[in-house]
């Protein structure tokens, strides 16, 4: 083999190697999940409001509770801080704020800030904070009133401003299923 030859199979080998030993038990990171943070991670709720859980919340309500766990990243208004919006605009200088143009459906809103939110302790807040501080989110888009109250039942009956404009689903498609494009074969 020349040098070159040799050099390229042991970066080839190195490379194999690397990712394999930064997961194994050497750096001391992560843990296996167990049942209950499976259980608590597993879970899914459709458009229509399946899968929500009881409680139920209002802008009013959210007000305390996005000032105490949301506005030191979203700030006071949910117009975001320095240190996290506009330092690098996404692809425009000068980008357009369209009201609740972000998704179709409130109850991905309640969705989103169930598991992501705060992001420094994701999932930590109880049903009630999130109905509150999702009632908050859509009131400071003016989707809703700042006296309605959102539950499993109301949350799904929310009509988003740019619903009709998303893409619909495809026919057969549920939630929890995963749609296939073109010819792909299909994931186990």
């Amino acid at each position: 083999m020349r040098c070159r030859e040799r050099l390229l199979a042991a970066a080839v080998t190195l490379a194999a190697c690397v990712p394999a030993q930064a997961q194994g038990p050497t750096y001391g990171l992560g843990r296996t999940p167990s049942a209950e943070d499976i259980r608590a991670a597993d879970t899914a709720v459709a458009p229509d409001g399946t899968g929500l859980p009881p409680g139920r919340g209002t802008a009013r309500d959210g007000a305390g509770v996005y000032a105490q766990k949301c506005a030191a990243c979203h700030g006071p208004n949910g117009t975001g801080t320095a240190l996290h919006r506009g330092l690098i605009p996404l692809g425009n200088a000068k980008p357009v704020k369209i009201q609740g143009s972000l998704v179709p459906y409130a109850t991905t809103v309640w969705d989103f800030i169930n598991r992501a939110m705060p992001w420094t302790k994701p999932g930590s807040l109880v049903a009630d904070e999130v109905y509150a501080v999702t009632a908050y989110v859509l009131y400071l888009n003016d989707i809703v009133k700042d006296t309605d109250v959102l539950d499993a039942t109301s949350l799904s009956k929310v009509q988003m401003p740019h619903r009709d404009d998303f893409i619909p689903a495809q026919p057969g498609w549920k939630p929890g299923t995963r749609r296939q494009f073109g010819n792909y074969p299909k994931r186990q």
